[in-house]
């Protein structure tokens, strides 16, 4: 039973307590040991088996029992690192060895290496910057991965966000009122490779990031609802016309009797034959305020025109955490689903093209 901190509220209620508790601290912890415990025992408030969640986030179902036990004891404080006790400084043997673990490939995450010195010699330091030195006695520095961005056309991207707010505020009322549904559509590529912006790299070295690897690669195609931010998340094996119509079915099953305004960038399967074919089938014998489902794409080369690449860009920072510690690719992909599909966003760029509030 959960105790102390919740002792005075019935089982259920603290059961949601504590997934409430343990979910706002998962969101704001800056340590990867920290938050992968959370997770862990709010897993088991969710339901999952142990056997599960050793499988999941790859720890002994001892380690598991032990952070439950914790947290019932002592809440939050139960699952945070212990620095009391801890030696603050290695050894000149242990220091040698550190050294020469990090030559051992190109680039490192800051969290890799805390985690080494952690539970290989029971070192914490209180200050980054004595991970930071030891970087750089391996001659490793901070380095700026590079990705070429398209040059978009201002004058386009100006105009498109002024058709746009105009279409949205025309349909305001059946956007409030549920009648019309607003999604905006992406698909994003997650690979193992490409979640680090900035790592730690040899300075004799050029970084470079793998995207090309088919068996550490994952397209999902998702469309954030521009009412209630709630992200329908569904995972392909590329994006094609098939997939996008295949995607487009499951939006209306999703959606009940609302109609689809739909936003999203000039892909060529976006554009094809086939999906003009589609359209043309769900919405055949009906006038443009009756169609099921209507596309409007956004301008050519401006990504930052969809306020769900906001969303792709949080949900790879959270799993970025985690990077040092998730030993497998399939991994990987659980944690960032579980992260779309277990958060509501709400941020500025969301409303881009004009607020609008869910009526109760």
């Amino acid at each position: 039973m959960i105790k102390q901190h919740l002792s005075n509220v019935s089982y259920p209620a603290k059961v949601a307590t504590a997934i409430a508790e343990l979910q706002d601290f998962i969101a704001g912890c800056r340590d990867a040991r920290e938050a992968r415990k959370a997770l862990a025992v709010k897993l088991v408030y969710q339901d999952y088996l142990y056997e599960e969640i050793q499988t999941i986030l790859d720890v002994s179902l001892g380690s598991i029992t032990g952070w439950k036990q914790a947290y019932e004891e002592n809440g939050l404080n139960g699952l945070k690192l212990n620095h009391k006790g801890r030696k603050s400084h290695l050894s000149s043997e242990q220091l040698q060895q550190v050294l020469s673990w990090l030559q051992t490939k190109n680039c490192w995450e800051l969290g890799e290496l805390e985690y080494k010195l952690a539970f290989e010699y029971d070192v914490v330091y209180e200050s980054k910057q004595s991970y930071y030195d030891l970087f750089d006695a391996a001659d490793i520095a901070w380095k700026k991965t590079t990705k070429l961005n398209p040059k978009a056309n201002p004058e386009a991207v100006a105009g498109k966000k002024k058709e746009i707010e105009t279409l949205l505020a025309s349909k305001r009322s059946e956007i409030e009122t549920g009648k019309l549904r607003v999604l905006l559509i992406d698909e994003c590529h997650l690979m193992w490779g490409d979640l680090s912006g900035y790592v730690w790299g040899r300075t004799d070295r050029e970084i470079t990031v793998p995207v090309v690897n088919e068996r550490n690669k994952q397209t999902y195609y998702g469309a954030v609802d521009y009412l209630e931010g709630k992200l329908l998340l569904r995972a392909y094996d590329k994006g094609n016309s098939e997939n996008t119509i295949d995607y487009l079915r499951y939006l209306l099953n999703e959606s009940g009797e609302q109609q689809l305004l739909l936003f999203w960038d000039g892909a060529t399967y976006h554009r094809s034959k086939e999906i003009q074919g589609f359209l043309d089938e769900v919405n055949q014998g009906l006038t443009i305020d009756q169609w099921k489902i209507r596309c409007v794409r956004f301008a050519p080369n401006c990504p930052e025109q969809n306020p769900i690449e906001d969303i792709w860009l949080q949900a790879k920072t959270w799993v970025r955490r985690f990077c040092a510690l998730i030993p497998t690719f399939s991994h990987l992909k659980w944690m960032f689903e579980w992260f779309i599909r277990h958060t509501t966003f709400d941020f500025a760029t969301l409303q881009m093209y004009g607020f609008f509030s869910k009526i109760k």
